[in-house]
């Protein structure tokens, strides 16, 4: 692995990465997506604590980057849906590998405040 320097941070693919997916909600609802939840108001009402304009400002980021699209139907009242692109999809094994190291590092007391604090899955 190549040693990181202040004058090559910016460039470094790991910053490019978190740049795409970091914070707090955008793998969540790329995890909700590919779990078939790709709804505004479902993912609003999975999502514990996220406010409907943050929802709406990392959808947009998701979409603009590429991760995700949005599907508009023409019907009365309008219907929008997301979807994983397959450039989304791409990183679906790495939050598989995520969800993998969490669980086997994940304090017993921990586990009921986790992910199943921030996402209700039905």
């Amino acid at each position: 692995m190549e040693k990181v320097t202040y004058q090559n941070i910016e460039h470094c693919p790991v910053t490019f990465t978190m740049e795409v997916i970091g914070g707090k909600w955008k793998l969540l609802i790329m995890y909700l997506l590919s779990n078939g939840i790709n709804r505004f108001g479902k993912m609003s009402m999975t999502l514990r604590g996220i406010s409907k304009q943050m929802l709406t400002t990392q959808l947009r980021e998701l979409e603009s980057d590429g991760i995700i699209e949005r599907k508009i139907y023409a019907e009365i009242p309008p219907r929008v849906e997301y979807f994983l692109t397959p450039k989304g999809q791409s990183l679906l094994p790495i939050i598989a590998l995520m969800k993998d190291w969490g669980l086997s590092h994940l304090q017993p007391e921990r586990r009921e405040t986790g992910i199943g604090a921030l996402v209700q899955l039905d």
